[in-house]
């Protein structure tokens, strides 16, 4: 572990968090190639197309699972800035879980997916597409939502340390 608390992210880190928001958002928005890869599996008819369009799905989210890993291991080595001191002790708690949702999730969506794609497993291909990705959404939408309460409401340096911080 990082012997020193920094008060930023290294820039590494912040090229991983973009990076992974970039590819994560391309994945969830643009989910039709996979889905109809699956579509076609069923009905027989997959096309060089069809797998194609999957395929850069597959690749993207193996992207998002390699770079989960190695954001995990610069957390570890490199350490995170500490919680905003005037930052509730309830929410310092919630962002706290909130991040480690977001690494549950950095590794699970792209296991199940690979898990329904590479290994036909359909259970995890359910999970894959239902709760894990809304799970993934809700924690991205109340990451995105606590920025403007940490720079407005409570007045802290949060959001610059992702940026330019």
């Amino acid at each position: 572990m990082a012997s020193a608390t920094p008060a930023s992210y290294s820039i590494p880190q912040k090229a991983l968090h973009w990076l992974m928001a970039l590819l994560i958002f391309f994945n969830l928005i643009l989910s039709d190639n996979i889905e109809a890869w699956d579509h076609a599996m069923d009905e027989g008819n997959v096309t060089p197309e069809i797998l194609a369009g999957a395929n850069i799905h597959a690749y993207v989210g193996i992207a998002v699972l390699a770079l989960g890993l190695l954001r995990l291991i610069l957390r570890f080595t490199q350490g995170a800035p500490a919680a905003p001191a005037n930052e509730p002790p309830l929410f310092q708690l919630a962002a706290k879980l909130g991040h480690a949702a977001f690494y549950v999730l950095f590794f699970a969506m792209p296991i199940t997916g690979m898990m329904k794609y590479y290994g036909d497993i359909d259970i995890a291909g359910g999970l894959h597409a239902e709760p894990i990705k809304i799970a993934l959404w809700l924690v991205i939408v109340a990451h995105i939502v606590a920025i403007p309460v940490h720079h407005f409401v409570w007045k802290t340096d949060v959001a610059t340390r992702m940026t330019k911080g």
